[in-house]
């Protein structure tokens, strides 16, 4: 028998389409406080948003019928002249405030500039009281407590108050990066999150919400083509991250998540860094399109767009950014210049191994000494490399090094030709090996003389140290180092601290693509590969013959070296018989 539903179940209908988490209802909220002219935005939660959130702002605020009017369906001032193609606001829908309320306790307090007092009205539920009169600054303050409190199913599909709280961080940071010219802040349980005071500079504040550092490794765009205009900041390719989290794409103010962006931004980058598994660019993009040409209207979260040309934008998404990094092509990230600078030691390490390395000349007495990649390797020698070649003895499997390219490649020579072998692939894959080979095993460590002090997100710094536990498992021991820095005190004993800070970046982006109940030990081989790569002997690392020999005899032990933990190769075979054929000899 059809029926009509009745009011109350229509609205929670329309918060289960709107309303996901309290990241997404405080976005809502934020919306409506940026439609509302304001130019401070605060936030505050307890238990990750799910038994209390606030949103205060110093909009226009409302008056004693606006506010019991706005917790009607559909009722909105954003579309003055009707027309769903012509929206210049972010919160036009006017559905969120009742189904918010439909699923909660709510209290709307709000004042205009006009009025000498204010308007407050409660609801239960669903169910609304009339508005009585309330002292309260100009603006709106909406408090909700006990999201979900009367939908049990979805209230148990919420995620853990760190988790809850990670999304309502990320929320606030998107909007905030977009608007520049209004101060946010986020407290929860009267510890503050953060505070983006208000700006000029949209650098600033992209600086503020992504890290200072990349100030240092960002171009500025800007360009504009048939009325679409694209402005930001593009990182550099060799400033990466291990997600694609650091991407922060607005379409007409709105933070959209589109493919078409997406693809553009991996089609510029195309050719100019690794695969999408080895790091994502890190950018900021704001695009202008005129309202006729865009449809923002397509998902009630809208956080999806449809255009009307997506070739056009995506084409000039392309175009534009690989324009400016061609203008700076020969620029690399800061970063990088940083583990140069720690590789220049004047008694140089590889790995946690010091390593015996002759200056300017080779001892004219041959010495006895030992090298070691590996605590599970060690090679004596007590001749010099030439004196082995010259007896003709028979060559181990991959021969014997005799020299090193570009301070990257390792030429061996083998009993039937020669090998060059990509000396960081090859003891990356030997260093996730050992890793896997450990598991399980109370992991050897080496104890920093001085803590390694990181700058960090402040949610990156909670969100280690909620894994401390584990990651001391895995031979990390961390320490909270103030809110937004984690101290380095012990590392794995195969990890390179030279890149200590690109390890540690990358491993926080790493974990918040986990789910908070997803335990580490199930998620190994991801944080080993990750961490192998970082731990291994670099490219542009001058290497001694020793130890490139102890690289090939390791190589030797291990059945899987031929290819790196990316699945590239980690040498190729050139024959006897194939040189004297390009010689003419054969």
């Amino acid at each position: 028998m059809l029926r009509i539903l009745p009011q109350n179940l229509i609205n929670q209908i329309a918060a289960g389409e709107v309303v996901e988490r309290p990241a997404s209802a405080i976005k809502e909220l934020m919306e409506n406080a940026i439609d509302a002219g304001s130019d401070r935005i605060d936030i505050k939660i307890e238990q990750g948003g799910k038994t209390y959130f606030a949103v205060m702002d110093n909009g226009k605020g409302m008056d004693q019928e606006e506010i019991s009017l706005a917790l009607e369906r559909h009722a909105t001032s954003k579309l003055p002249d009707d027309d769903l193609m012509n929206i210049n606001f972010l919160g036009f829908r006017g559905e969120a405030l009742p189904s918010i309320a439909s699923v909660s306790h709510m209290t709307i307090t709000s004042r205009t500039k006009e009025s000498e007092s204010g308007w407050q009205i409660q609801v239960d539920g669903g169910i609304k009281q009339n508005p009585t009169p309330a002292p309260c600054a100009n603006g709106t303050k909406i408090e909700v407590k006990d999201l979900f409190y009367n939908t049990p199913a979805r209230l148990k599909f919420l995620k853990s108050d760190q988790s809850e709280q990670m999304a309502i961080r990320e929320i606030v940071d998107r909007l905030a990066m977009c608007y520049p010219e209004i101060s946010f802040s986020l407290e929860n349980e009267n510890k503050k999150l953060l505070n983006y005071p208000a700006t000029n500079s949209l650098f600033d504040r992209v600086a503020m919400v992504i890290g200072h550092q990349f100030k240092e490794n960002a171009l500025p765009l800007q360009t504009e083509h048939d009325g679409i205009k694209l402005s930001g900041f593009v990182g550099l390719p060799t400033y990466t991250r291990a997600t694609s989290n650091e991407q922060y794409l607005y379409v007409n103010g709105r933070h959209v998540k589109d493919k078409v962006l997406l693809g553009a931004i991996r089609g510029a980058y195309q050719g100019l860094m690794g695969h999408g598994s080895d790091g994502h660019p890190v950018l900021a993009l704001f695009l202008s399109v005129p309202n006729h040409l865009v449809d923002v209207n397509v998902s009630p979260a809208k956080t999806e767009v449809r255009f009307q040309n997506a070739g056009a934008i995506r084409g000039l998404m392309v175009a534009s950014i690989r324009n400016v990094l061609a203008e700076h092509g020969q620029r690399t990230a800061t970063t990088l210049s940083i583990g140069a600078l720690g590789s220049t030691e004047s008694e140089p390490k590889l790995n946690h191994y010091t390593v015996y390395r002759p200056h300017y000349a080779m001892p004219t007495v041959p010495e006895q000494k030992s090298f070691q990649l590996s605590d599970s390797f060690s090679v004596k020698t007590q001749s010099s490399p030439e004196s082995e070649t010259s007896k003709e003895t028979t060559f181990p499997p991959m021969g014997l090094a005799k020299a090193q390219l570009h301070k990257t490649y390792i030429i061996s020579q083998t009993a039937d030709g020669i090998l060059i072998v990509d000396q960081h692939a090859a003891h990356e894959r030997l260093t996730y090996e050992k890793m896997m080979k450990n598991l399980g095993e109370k992991p050897q460590t080496q104890l920093l003389l001085v803590p390694e002090i990181i700058d960090l997100k402040p949610e990156e710094v909670s969100l280690l140290m909620t894994r401390a536990e584990e990651l001391k498992s895995m031979g990390w021991v961390l320490d909270a180092f103030g809110t937004d820095s984690i101290a380095v005190r012990e590392i794995p004993a195969l990890m390179d601290k030279t890149d200590l800070v690109k390890t540690i970046q990358d491993l926080a982006e790493t974990l918040k693509s986990f789910d908070d109940t997803v335990l580490l030990k199930d998620k190994m081989k991801d944080i080993c590969a990750k961490m192998a790569c970082h731990g291994s002997v670099r490219a542009g690392r001058v290497l001694s013959i020793d130890e490139m020999n102890a690289l090939l005899r390791q190589m030797e032990k291990c059945g899987t070296s031929g290819q790196c933990i990316h699945g590239r190769p980690t040498y190729i075979t050139l024959r006897l018989n194939d040189i004297e054929k390009l010689f003419g000899r054969k």
